[in-house]
């Protein structure tokens, strides 16, 4: 006897339904896969991001902390004083300093004018050190130094406020700078020092008056 078309149908749906359930379960079960992988990918760039965010970090504050740490060195072969020690009284008469030139101590009330002025005469020392309490950086040069380094320094000086140059016969070295309390000797205007002193004393925090007139003072004497 043959089977009916009749009998085979509720099979064949019950076939069906069961054929789209496991197809359900199985799409049910991709979308929670991928849902977890792309979960974990999302925590491991989030990781990724922190990691590479506190490294950033981590560097500049180790850049920043060198740079502090220069900063606050002395330039290499310079000479100290202690600031606070240097006297800052104004007087009226010539003062014997211990350092040539003088880089700092009591001093007249008239400043040399700093204002990137350059003198070819001398200055009075007592003017100069006054101009050094303002924070300004002192560049003297001997009989000693070449014309061609005298000329290079001129120009930096005229470029740069709170700077002032003369010449001073009786110092040792043929190049020097000077602010209040540090002093630097070089013999050559290419020396990779002059732009670290300059960069480090011009109204550096040595300065006992910081922001003080650079005009309106006196020249050579």
């Amino acid at each position: 006897m043959g089977t009916s078309k009749a009998g085979k149908k509720p099979a064949t749906t019950a076939a069906r339904k069961a054929h789209i359930q496991e197809l359900r379960r199985a799409e049910l079960a991709r979308d929670r896969r991928n849902r977890v992988i792309a979960i974990t990918a999302g925590v491991a760039v989030l990781a990724g991001l922190a990691g590479f965010g506190s490294y950033v970090l981590l560097d500049a504050s180790e850049r920043k902390d060198k740079e502090e740490a220069v900063a606050q060195a002395p330039v290499k072969g310079e000479k100290t004083w202690d600031p606070k020690k240097l006297g800052r009284n104004h007087v009226e008469k010539k003062v014997d300093y211990p350092m040539t030139p003088p880089a700092g101590g009591d001093h007249s009330q008239a400043w040399a004018n700093c204002q990137g002025n350059v003198y070819d005469k001398p200055l009075g020392e007592e003017n100069a050190v006054h101009s050094l309490e303002h924070g300004a950086v002192w560049i003297t040069y001997s009989d000693k130094a070449a014309s061609g380094d005298i000329k290079t320094l001129r120009q930096k000086v005229s470029a740069t406020p709170y700077t002032l140059m003369s010449p001073v016969k009786e110092q040792k070295g043929a190049l020097t700078l000077t602010a209040w309390g540090r002093q630097l000797t070089v013999d050559k205007a290419s020396d990779a020092r002059v732009e670290q002193f300059l960069d480090k004393y011009v109204q550096g925090e040595q300065t006992p008056e910081p922001g003080a007139a650079c005009t309106g003072g006196v020249g050579p004497v």
